[in-house]
């Protein structure tokens, strides 16, 4: 039953990073555009965080100290910079992508300007992380995450040619009235939305706000085995979604009212109300984590005290950081700019950024002195290195496919 109970932080990751507002709205492009002839890149992205999440999850483990903290003492101060400042950057991009993701979801079941909402939004960030414990805050907002459950049910609902549908999953190809360019250009786009820094930042930081031990591994990998595959099944299904309503209908997704039509249509009234709920969670979650790990890694790089297990008095800078971090994401916003182009700008360079991220992690998780006999196995190093090399083709192809495809369009 401990263990059960110990998945919140595996779902909280995977519903608020996994199935964030990124995810979200690139899926259904994807599945409005391409059907699901892009689910493999999913299935690449749910492995790799997987792998790179629990290897973070092991280095906190039984380190008792957070991965970001490591890296700056193991690879220098100025490999941790680097890191630092792609890690930040893009978590900052994308927590202002996930306070309007919000917004959006709080117009869709109010009817009011997102513009309104994104001050209340952010404060109510601010107000879960100062007042509410790291507990709770992991097990409301995963659990009502798992609203997002409903594009699964909606796939039955909507009776589809389950022949077709498992003919674009399983022989992708790039439709006819798309170019390869942009065939490609999702695909990264899609990858960098599976593997965004922050879940790993997030899932090590939270490790040790848990007091996980060596005797938690076990329940690391559960977290990881449970959580990421849960986020890339609801992924693969608002995908399918938009293959089987919108698709036939040459509706690109534009807006977030876009991506929930489909559900809608399967389920009326009732699956409507489910699937705003988990969204407002999702979006929520998300931006919680993020807001989180802007304090985090600049907390563990400059070796301020931070944690939700301290009193805010007793983490000061932490909190600063964080609040001024929602300040500038409100900004941000408040300049007009659509929070849908926002998150299609942070999940591709986040792809850029991810080298950065996920190099330290595994050399970090090869060191004996952090990790004694609990370093890295044959097979983990050369899956690792497999997914490295993916991760830079990635990186370096992200920006010329942006500027050739226009960002896809």
């Amino acid at each position: 039953m401990k263990r059960l109970l110990g998945v919140a932080l595996g779902v909280l990751t995977a519903i608020g990073g996994f199935v964030d507002i990124g995810d979200l709205v690139t899926n259904a492009v994807v599945g409005s555009r391409f059907g699901l002839s892009l689910v493999w890149v999913v299935a690449v992205g749910v492995i790799g965080i997987c792998l790179f999440a629990q290897m973070s999850g092991r280095v906190a483990a039984v380190s008792g100290r957070a991965t970001f903290e490591i890296i700056r003492e193991r690879l220098g101060p100025r490999a941790g910079l680097a890191n630092l400042g792609a890690s930040f950057l893009i978590n900052l991009l994308t927590l202002t992508a996930e306070v309007g993701g919000v917004a959006l979801a709080l117009q869709l079941a109010s009817s009011v300007s997102p513009m309104l909402w994104i001050p209340v939004a952010a404060f109510a960030v601010w107000l879960v992380i100062w007042r509410v414990k790291f507990s709770i805050m992991e097990n409301v907002t995963g659990l009502l995450g798992l609203a997002l459950i409903v594009f699964a049910v909606a796939v039955f609902l909507l009776h589809p040619d389950w022949n077709q549908l498992a003919g674009q999953a399983l022989a992708p190809a790039v439709p006819a009235s798309e170019e390869s360019t942009t065939y490609w250009y999702y695909a990264i786009a899609l990858f960098g939305a599976a593997m965004t820094p922050y879940e790993v930042f997030f899932f090590s930081s939270g490790a040790v706000e848990e007091k996980w031990g060596r005797k938690d591994i076990a329940q690391s990998r559960i977290n990881v085995l449970v959580g990421f595959p849960l986020g890339g099944l609801l992924s693969v299904s608002i995908a399918a979604c938009a293959a089987i309503v919108l698709l036939p209908r040459a509706i690109e997704v534009t807006s977030l009212s876009q991506v929930v039509l489909p559900v809608a249509e399967a389920g009326g009234k009732v699956a409507l109300a489910f699937v705003l709920v988990g969204i407002v969670a999702a979006t929520f979650g998300a931006a919680l984590e993020t807001t989180l790990s802007s304090g985090y890694t600049l907390a563990q790089f400059f070796g301020w005290s931070w944690g939700k297990f301290r009193r805010p008095a007793q983490a000061a800078r932490f909190h600063v950081a964080m609040i001024v971090c929602l300040l500038v994401g409100i900004a941000i916003l408040a300049t007009g700019v659509d929070p849908v182009a926002v998150t299609e700008f942070s999940v591709v360079f986040s792809a850029i950024a991810l080298p950065l991220t996920y190099l330290p992690i595994l050399i970090v998780a090869n060191d004996r002195q952090y990790m004694g006999k609990d370093v890295n196995g044959r097979l983990t190093n050369a899956v690792g290195l497999v997914y490295l090399a993916l991760i830079v083709v990635a990186a370096v192809a992200a920006i010329p496919l942006m500027i050739i495809t226009g960002m896809g369009s």
